[in-house]
């Protein structure tokens, strides 16, 4: 019988959650005997081979493709997963959403401290993806399953998730695997 696909993306994250997930440790061990990955960068799987039971998504949207990327998982996972404060409530990235984008640009790319760019060009090639209005969450983009909050979650908090998922049980997280005070 095969085995059930997870697959993980960071969209506008750091990678925090993903490296939390690696801190399963010698579970991960474990986990590559209950799952195959598919579409993630802890194989190098650039596209989907398959339909996924579990999609994995830290970091928010802040661009148009972190949002095609969110619906191709919405479209190939039956449980899809939001990682980390920046999936659930935008993080750090959204700190821009207060101001006007042009604003960011010409800071990013014309005044800021150590710009150096004897042009003036804000980058506009086709082939950078256009920024969003604001950093959104992504429940606000997909129908989102389930929450594990954090920043990051902690590695047991992702590992329980996953194995009562992928054993069929309700996930039930213990105050101390998601507080934070």
């Amino acid at each position: 019988m095969a085995k059930p696909r997870v697959a993980t993306a960071s969209l506008a994250g750091c990678f925090g959650c993903h490296m939390s997930l690696l801190d399963i440790d010698e579970r991960i061990l474990k986990l590559v005997e209950l799952v195959d990955f598919d579409k993630s960068p802890i194989d190098d799987f650039k596209s989907f081979t398959g339909h996924c039971a579990v999609g994995l998504i830290e970091g928010g949207c802040c661009n148009e493709e972190n949002v095609r990327v969110l619906q191709d998982f919405r479209a190939h996972c039956d449980i899809l997963i939001s990682v980390g404060d920046c999936a659930i409530m935008g993080g750090i990235p959204a700190m821009r959403n207060g101001l006007p984008l042009r604003e960011c640009y010409e800071e990013a790319y014309l005044k800021g401290l150590t710009v150096h760019n004897p042009e003036g060009r804000i980058p506009d090639d086709p082939e950078l993806p256009l920024l969003l209005d604001k950093v959104y969450p992504c429940h606000e983009v997909v129908k989102i399953d389930y929450h594990l909050p954090g920043c990051p979650p902690p590695a047991d908090t992702i590992w329980r998730a996953l194995v009562a998922l992928l054993s069929d049980k309700p996930v039930e997280l213990p105050y101390e695997l998601v507080k934070y005070d």
